[in-house]
């Protein structure tokens, strides 16, 4: 059998496509992970065919016109690539954007903190330029919430751009904590009714220093717990939470895998920047693709990190490679020039379907798989 025909079995129960359809999902998916580039005309050139690259591309072209996206779906397959199902995670919230000629391309994504680099769930195509707004917000996590529920939700960080009143008495509602980060300049109100800067709370502390407040603060509306570090360049990292986090500051922190993910995306792995697609159905069609493809790379360099050589930890203290870019270098060398043994596309398989706590390692065999069943 081969590798793309494994594929289409496993994605036929999630994606509800036929054949054809299906076909073209894998091929995409497959040429996507060779050429780690995302724009058409070149994923034409490594999709597995046998007509000419004009008619290829007419055919990607039709695909992302024309095929029904079930994104629910699609969400429900990355939850069980993961086994995120019984787990409990923090989520976080951010926007990429870039521009292609005239048009401001934002895309708004919801995901799981996992190793490094969120895990992309849901996402909403922007169609403005800017900050995303409550009633945004608010959707994707009902979204999100509508099929997984809350109760796994430990909380969810965002950068400055995730504040307002609505929005996060609505995530108080929901029960769901959150940790975001504000500006200086946002006001506060005090005791005797004066309004004054957050900043003012955390003056006098110094560079590399942090402090919670022991009582919560008014912010507009909303009652929240206070937290802030004084950061090497001066500028103050102010949070806000509407629960009392033991390390609000370490926690926090795991905000910035999102940008990592972005960074996975575009530049440092499939440069979605360049897929020269500006239709809003079209963009958030292709970035599904992108996710699909980002967690089976991710997880085939968990599996690598594990099982075959432990990326090292330079003096930074950080390791040499992402085990994004660890699992796609393993893939696409994978795709260019193996698969040539039946093992070696049942690895392929077993790394794209299995969740990571399935997949063990052979202790007599270093570098063996084996399932935990």
């Amino acid at each position: 059998m081969e590798l793309s025909d494994g594929l289409r079995m496993i994605l036929k129960g999630h994606l509800g496509w036929g054949k054809c359809r299906l076909d073209c999902f894998v091929g995409m998916l497959l040429a996507l992970l060779r050429l780690k580039q995302v724009n058409l005309t070149q994923l034409a050139l490594a999709f597995a065919s046998q007509s000419d690259p004009k008619s290829r591309y007419r055919r990607l072209q039709r695909f992302f016109r024309e095929v029904v996206f079930d994104y629910d779906a699609i969400a429900h397959l990355i939850m069980q690539l993961f086994g995120f199902h019984n787990q409990s995670f923090y989520l976080t919230v951010d926007r990429t954007n870039w521009k292609w000629g005239e048009k401001n391309l934002n895309i708004l994504t919801l995901g799981i903190v996992y190793k490094g680099a969120a895990i992309p769930v849901y996402w909403l195509v922007l169609n403005k330029q800017g900050n995303s707004n409550q009633r945004e917000r608010i959707a994707l996590l009902q979204r999100f919430i509508s099929q997984f529920g809350r109760t796994g939700i430990l909380g969810v960080l965002g950068d400055r751009e995730f504040i307002g009143d609505h929005w996060w008495q609505w995530l108080s509602d929901q029960d769901i904590p959150y940790l975001i980060r504000m500006k200086e300049n946002q006001l506060l109100t005090a005791h005797q009714g004066q309004q004054r800067p957050v900043r003012r709370l955390f003056a006098d502390l110094a560079v590399g220093k942090s402090r919670s407040l022991r009582k919560r603060r008014r912010i507009g509306q909303q009652w929240v717990w206070l937290s802030a570090m004084k950061l090497d360049s001066g500028e103050l990292l102010i949070l806000a939470g509407n629960r009392r986090f033991p390390q609000p500051l370490d926690v926090y922190g795991l905000r910035w895998e999102i940008e990592n993910l972005f960074q996975c995306l575009k530049g440092r792995g499939f440069h979605l920047e360049e897929t020269r697609l500006t239709h809003y159905f079209r963009i958030k069609k292709v970035m599904a693709l992108v996710a699909v493809a980002f967690c089976w790379a991710h997880k085939t360099g968990e599996w690598k990190h594990q099982a075959v050589r432990p990326l090292k930890t330079k003096n930074h203290g950080r390791p040499e490679q992402s085990l994004f870019r660890y699992g796609l270098d393993y893939l696409t060398d994978s795709l260019l020039h193996g698969l040539q043994k039946i093992e070696d596309r049942f690895r392929l398989w077993v790394l794209f379907l299995c969740p990571p706590d399935m997949i063990g390692i052979d202790r007599q065999k270093p570098g063996i798989m084996v399932l935990k069943i």
